[in-house]
């Protein structure tokens, strides 16, 4: 006794955790009782003075809340309740009371009688109006409580309890008790008898509808005006009762309500009709039409009008949920489908669309109303489409059509039974309407929409039909008719769309069509039309032959065309459109494959023995002889091939990888070819393939860039067929600077090298150490030919960024190393893009390509290099060494994240804008993407705020002076340039003080009419938007 008193006297005189811990832990211990804490705070209950009153209270509502439910008994709690109830009384403690029995209702044990103590209590001393938003807050969580533990209770309290709820909840307002007095008034509804009293429930839930609420900027509670509204609209649908009372008041929300009201009433009126039921709803029916059709056929915006179909499809469900024959079907769907069709009667007008729109929304409702609905739709449709009178009509008529088809359909796919297809009944007389649709330009279209509902419905039509419609398609496909030339492209969607499903007939009578536009041998120079019927032919076959089986044969017909273009027996005069056929036809497969690879197909590895020895057979056997096939020495060719063996390699297992690795290197390597180049062209006997050779033709290599693509996407795990890795990159490297006679040549060598260094770094520390020492002293710092260091330079960057991106600890060293050369005279620029280029994001070292790369790689290249090089800028005195930073810079900062560098903003805008007068324009065009990037970040982060706190500001008047010196065509000759400083110009005003940039805007004006006189169309239509901007801009 005298511990609960000391703990108590001590908390009065300064409250803190520890005694209300104490205490409980001396009432679990036994130490003392509850009775005893209740006779240690008499004379603080007692006290005449409020605030120890409401200690007294407080502390021993603390306690309760706090203590273990094994500590109460029926007794005590009884006392418990009296006591607390007994403060509701006081003003003085209600609050404390409150807490306490919010405690008291937890406790598990609690009996009918102390249920109804409890409500009574409050029912009678709670005024809520006098409380504030906490306080509130815990009366209705009392409730929530009592309704989720005690509901059986309550519910037997009758209407007493609910007259006292209601009374209570009355007139509530904030955000935060709302959610919780709607989920009380949920199960009230749905589990109380309430026929006496639901019109009062209504009222007090119905009286927040709209919900209006705006979350405040950075609501710590995180309630939304969504929140609010599914709360509510809970509530609204928990009985039917409510029906009679929320649809007159709905209606008159949508009939009067701005879009978003009408929106909300729509979705809320769908969410509750199903539960009024069908008699309310058939009841209400033909107001509730009258008002929707209206937001239908005069829709304010396009959500209201789909938040209005979608309300007519609940209705509809709602009043024909009991199914019925479609002979007995009556009353509102009846009437409306009958109204629409009246409305059809005129297709071409604008009422037409609104009207189709609610038939599709019918076919989504019941079976009986879906085969009401098509058996007056489908008939009337087709009779106007065969009218003579209608004729002009037949496009609007057909677009009607296929509407309802599509509608239908997801009908079907959508139904818990799709055994019953909707359409099958007219599925005759649609078809044969939708195939003379395809004669005309003006039906066209809508016919081959309506053909494509018809073939993805399940079940419709049977193998024959579908092969009659591929038939007519083709028809289409193949016309040359300029009218039909427009809707080409939607007729092969269709086509591949059926080929998705029976591929047998695009197979059978698509393909062969599509074939036989493509000749032997290719058109001359002066048959554009014979080039262009190819070029459809190829974007046809492009369109269709994803699919496995439709691969195959694209490929084997191909390479077929092929090998007939470059077959020994036929040398043209004119090797460019020989070569520019090809072209074409490897671009064919290299786009499909392409997306196949995309889609992840399974059937594209077989291609390394089915599509890459034929190939390599071709362009090998091109290079070795003297005669016929020189046309596949052309780089764009080989580019398209390269791109196959890319994709395909990509696809490979790393085992069937290593075993397609052995013949390639054995090729390239040691001149056995046979192996790798299986086909129908026999090589010559006597011929030598050994295209790294220094004395190899440039035929053979220009070769090295299959060789090049097949290496770059091995896994890692996949073994390098050679001795010495280490040694075959010296020679890689040797040749790729010594020895290639294009700079296609010398990139290729550069890319296998930086692939194996990615992959296989773990084994080469012999060839990094050699690299970077001797490799360095031998082709960069000394060597007096000034290209042959430039392209080792580069060779540098290639190997630094494939150690950089899987953050090997030696890609720093490397590229520190290149800031030796900065005061170089004749290479030191080569060295400063190249700090840029060893950051660049490439197509080699890619997740496609299997490279390892880490995450942040470039965050973490950015903060070492970034801070070197401003500081080399700060440091140098000389103005040659700080352009060469400057031009580092420039390169760097082009392709690191913007993350990387914001926060370096303020010291690095003097430096860009150094770097919009480098003479370089690559260099420039550069710098201003980065402007650019960071003015749109300081846009998207809100006009106010961009304008008081960028950086530009402070630079705002060098800014202006130095873009339009860039923007005019006279100062810069390079058009990316120009149309980077006009969008850079145009987005100055946005971002920008008026008061800051105001002297400038006279000026800026005056200088943009320049450019409005540009000789190239892209940049005058920069100028303009750059123009608008500032002329409207204003203070």
């Amino acid at each position: 006794m005298e511990e609960a008193e000391r703990y108590v006297r001590t908390w009065v005189a300064s409250p803190r955790d520890k005694e209300i811990e104490d205490t409980i832990s001396g009432v679990a211990s036994g130490q003392f009782k509850l009775v005893h804490v209740v006779k240690a705070l008499g004379e603080y209950l007692t006290s005449e003075e409020g605030d120890l009153r409401n200690k007294g209270v407080e502390f021993l509502a603390l306690v309760v809340s706090k203590c273990p439910p094994q500590n109460f008994n029926l007794q005590s709690i009884k006392v418990l309740i009296a006591f607390f109830a007994s403060k509701l009384e006081d003003t003085e403690t209600i609050i404390p009371a409150l807490k306490g029995l919010l405690a008291v209702v937890r406790i598990p044990v609690l009996i009918p009688e102390n249920i109804t103590d409890i409500c009574t209590a409050i029912f009678e001393n709670v005024k809520m109006q006098a409380l504030v938003q906490v306080q509130r807050h815990t009366v209705f969580s009392i409730f929530d409580t009592l309704v989720a533990s005690h509901r059986d209770v309550l519910k037997g309290m009758g209407d007493r309890f609910l007259s006292g709820y209601i009374a209570l909840a009355d007139g509530e307002k904030d955000p935060r008790n709302l959610m919780v007095a709607f989920a009380i008034a949920r199960v009230l509804a749905l589990e109380f008898d309430i026929s006496t009293k639901f019109e009062d429930l209504f009222n007090i839930t119905f009286c927040y509808f709209p919900i209006s609420f705006r979350a405040p900027t950075n609501d710590p509670y995180g309630i939304t005006a969504e929140d609010l509204k599914s709360a509510l609209r809970s509530c609204l649908s928990a009985s039917p009762l409510f029906g009679n009372l929320a649809i007159p008041l709905f209606l008159d929300k949508i009939n009067a309500g701005s879009p978003a009201t009408k929106r909300d009433t729509l979705q809320t009126l769908a969410h509750c009709l199903p539960v009024y039921g069908s008699n309310i709803a058939a009841n209400s029916a033909r107001k509730l039409w009258s008002s929707l059709k209206l937001e239908i056929f005069q829709p304010t915006d396009i959500e209201t009008e789909g938040e209005a179909l979608k309300t007519t499809q609940v209705l509809i469900k709602t009043i024909y949920a009991d199914e019925v024959t479609d002979a007995d079907l009556d009353g509102l769907a009846k009437d409306a489908c009958a109204e629409c069709i009246q409305i059809l009667k005129e297709p071409e007008k604008s009422q037409a669309k609104p009207a189709i729109k609610v038939l599709c929304a019918f076919m989504s409702t019941t079976p009986s109303v879906s085969r009401y609905t098509l058996s007056h739709a489908v008939p009337h449709l087709t009779r106007l489409f065969v009218d003579p009178d209608e004729l002009p009509n037949r496009g609007p008529v057909l677009s009607l059509l296929s509407s309802l088809i599509t509608a239908a359909r997801d009908s079907t796919v959508k139904a818990d039974n799709a055994e019953e297809i909707f359409l099958l009944p007219f599925k005759d007389e649609v078809l044969g309407v939708l195939v003379t649709g395809l004669k005309a330009q003006s039906s066209l279209r809508p016919a081959i929409e309506g053909l494509n509902g018809m073939v993805t419905t399940p079940a419709l039509l049977d193998d024959q039909e579908i092969g009659f419609v591929v038939q007519k398609v083709n028809d289409v496909v193949s016309s040359q008719q300029e009218d039909l030339l427009g809707t080409r492209d939607a007729a092969l969607d269709l086509l591949k769309t059926i080929s998705s499903k029976t591929p047998s007939h695009i197979a059978q009578m698509t393909l062969p069509l599509l074939f036989s536009a493509l000749p032997d041998q290719a058109p001359g120079r002066d048959d554009a039309e014979g080039r262009e019927k190819y070029r459809m032919g190829l974007s046809a076959l492009s369109h269709l032959c994803a699919q496995p089986n439709l691969f195959e044969t694209l490929v084997v017909r191909l390479s077929v065309r092929l090998g007939l273009i470059y077959a020994p027996a036929t040398v043209p005069e004119d090797t460019e459109p020989s070569a520019a056929y090809a072209h074409a036809l490897l671009s064919t497969l290299a786009d499909v494959l392409a997306r196949k690879v995309e889609n992840g197909d399974v059937d594209v590895p077989k291609y390394v023995d089915r599509l890459v020895p034929r190939l390599f057979n071709l362009f090998v056997h091109g290079a070795l002889g003297t005669t016929g096939n020189s046309g596949m020495a052309d780089p764009r060719i080989i580019d398209v091939v390269a791109r196959l063996l890319n994709l395909v390699t990509q696809s490979l297992s790393a085992q069937r990888q290593e075993t397609f690795a052995e013949a390639l290197f054995a090729a390239y390597l040691k001149g056995n070819v046979t192996p790798l180049a299986v086909g129908d062209l026999s090589l010559p006997e006597d011929a030598c393939f050994m295209p790294f050779d220094p004395a190899a033709p440039g035929s053979q290599a220009n070769l090295v860039s299959l060789f090049s693509e097949c290496v770059i996407a091995f896994y890692p795990e996949v073994k390098i067929p050679m001795s010495d890795e280490g040694t075959l990159l010296v020679e890689l490297l040797n040749w790729g600077i010594r020895h290639a006679k294009t700079s296609g040549q010398r990139e290729c060598a550069s890319h296998i090298v930086a692939a194996i260094v990615n992959k296989h770094s773990a084994g080469l520390d012999t060839f990094l150490k050699s690299t970077f020492t001797t490799f360095w002293d031998e082709e960069i710092a000394n060597p007096p030919d000034r290209y042959a260091r430039r392209r080792a330079i580069s060779a540098w960057a290639w190997i630094s960024r494939a150690l950089l991106v899987r953050n090997h600890p030696e890609a720093l060293p490397f590229v520190n190393r290149l800031f030796e050369l900065f005061d170089d005279t004749e290479v030191g620029w080569d060295a400063a893009r190249a700090i840029g280029q060893a950051g660049t994001v490439d197509k080699v070292l890619t997740k496609r390509n299997h490279a390892i790369i880490k995450v942040l790689h470039a965050q973490k290249y950015a903060s070492s290099i970034l801070p070197k090089i401003i500081q080399g800028m700060n440091d140098s005195t000389q103005q040659s060494r700080q352009t060469t930073y400057l031009v580092a810079l420039a390169a760097l900062i082009k392709v690191i994240p913007r993350a990387a560098y914001a926060h370096e903003l303020p010291t690095l805008m003097p430096l860009l804008l150094r770097g919009l007068s480098l003479p370089d324009p690559a260099l420039r065009a550069g710098v201003i993407n980065t402007l650019l990037s960071a003015a749109q970040v300081d846009l998207e982060a809100g006009s106010r705020t961009a304008k008081e706190g960028s950086v530009v500001s402070e630079h705002a008047a060098s800014l202006t002076n130095a873009m339009l010196q860039n923007s005019a065509v006279s100062e810069m000759p390079d058009m990316r340039v120009r149309i980077g400083a006009l969008k850079y110009l145009a987005m100055l005003p946005k971002i920008v003080r008026y008061d800051v940039l105001h002297p400038q805007k006279a000026m800026v004006l005056r200088e943009l009419t320049k450019a409005l006189d540009d000789p190239k169309r892209a940049v005058r239509k920069e100028a303009v938007d750059a123009r608008t901007s500032w002329f409207t801009y204003s203070g």
